[in-house]
């Protein structure tokens, strides 16, 4: 849920995937060894926006939201059906790699998210040892899944090479790693109830990026952003763990998971708009740039306009509501897993203002959150995760309500 992929190239991680265009799909040794949903969100697209744009028809089209939604489903019923009934899977026992190798390759997705994702790794420190190592493993997967298309070889892979790594995926899954890395993440889904579904389809993000450089509407840009970022969402969530206490269903959980990673990436969007633009991507709506009065062209010449200014407040504001979409399911993690995703979601976050702050120049300037701003926000998030579960607690505020309620009446 929490773990950040920032979609530009990583110095060291290319060399992960540096063969895997000739088919040999040969991890680097230096990275071995160096260390309709309850509330669907049509009107975050259209009607809060102020667009003027009128939703998808309800016809016999499916809408994005809802085949994503149709995923949440699934998830959630995996994962209560497995906390019921745990299903005996892949046992790390049965993989061929002794139990010191496997404690090497947890160590080395470690240092691998403490390279790049120092914060989200200090948030990592309070969950317990198993969840820790677990959510390592699935963000060096996803790291190195990104660098196969946004790293510095990207311009030698194909759809065969990405087919490759899928069966390499399927291999894992099956208990067959091919490397350390990916012994940890199979010994991973050996104790936790994780579908391949979300990792199957976080590849088939990295097929958009290979053959598509546009995206007509909010509805096609919602799907690559399930694909890319909200997938990350699906994979923690049976890892994070639910609060014991939490009023809420699963089923909401999870959709606030799949909020959490939207949200990132469509702020991965609005800051990297210039530095896409020169690599010939533009992944804005077209229909509403054209409902704006912009064009592709004024994206690639670069100049700040009161016409670009108003378009890219809307887009921010969607960006938000798919934030705060996702704050009430951050309080119903269990409560050591809620620091990392509220860190990353409240630096993040801020990302959006710093853009607004650099008066909406997207082009040359790149929006970032200082250190100091960073380490302001980590007690802040601490604080947070402090708090009952939003469920629990209005459930708690509706009591209160009714009693008050009732000593009213019993006082006439």
């Amino acid at each position: 849920m929490a773990i950040i992929l920032v979609r530009a190239a990583s110095p060291g991680l290319s060399d992960a995937v540096r063969d895997i265009h000739h088919g040999s799909l040969q991890c680097s040794p230096s990275l071995l060894k160096r260390r309709a949903p309850p509330r669907m969100l049509c009107s975050l697209r259209y009607a809060c926006l102020g667009l003027g744009l009128d939703p998808p028809r309800t016809s016999a089209v499916v809408s994005s939201e809802q085949k994503v939604y149709d995923v949440v489903l699934r998830q959630a019923a995996l994962l209560k059906r497995q906390l019921r009934t745990p299903v005996i899977g892949v046992r790390p026992q049965d993989m061929e790699m002794p139990r010191s190798g496997l404690k090497e390759a947890y160590h080395r997705c470690g240092e691998i998210c403490e390279e790049y994702a120092k914060t989200f790794y200090l948030g990592t420190l309070l969950m317990t040892e198993e969840r820790r190592r677990a959510i390592w493993a699935i963000y060096v997967w996803c790291r190195r899944t990104d660098e196969l298309v946004d790293g510095p070889n990207a311009n030698y892979i194909t759809p065969t090479a990405l087919d490759r790594w899928e069966k390499r995926l399927e291999d894992l899954f099956a208990g067959r790693p091919y490397d350390m890395l990916d012994a940890a993440l199979s010994d991973t889904i050996s104790r936790f109830p994780i579908d391949i579904q979300p990792f199957r389809d976080m590849i088939e993000g990295m097929r958009s990026d290979l053959k598509k450089a546009r995206y007509k509407n909010f509805d096609e840009l919602y799907m690559y952003c399930y694909y890319v970022a909200g997938t990350v969402g699906l994979m923690s969530v049976p890892v994070m763990g639910i609060a014991p206490e939490s009023k809420a269903t699963t089923e909401s959980v999870y959709s606030a998971a799949l909020a959490l990673g939207i949200a990132n990436q469509l702020t991965n969007i609005l800051r990297d708009v210039g530095e896409d633009a020169r690599r010939g991507r533009v992944y804005l709506p077209q229909d509403e740039l054209a409902q704006a009065g912009l064009s592709d062209e004024d994206i690639f010449s670069g100049v700040v306009t009161n016409r670009w200014r108003k378009f890219m407040k809307q887009q921010i504001t969607r960006a938000r509501m798919f934030f705060e979409e996702a704050e009430r399911g951050v309080t119903e993690l269990s409560q050591a897993s809620r620091w990392p995703v509220w860190a990353s979601l409240l630096l993040y976050r801020q990302i959006l203002d710093e853009i607004e702050a650099n008066d909406y120049n997207n082009f040359t300037k790149r929006a970032y959150v200082g250190k100091g701003k960073k380490l302001l926000a980590l007690p802040v998030a601490y604080g947070k995760s402090l708090l009952l579960p939003w469920s629990l607690r209005n459930r708690q505020k509706k009591q209160g309500k009714q009693d008050d309620d009732e000593v009213r009446v019993d006082r006439k």
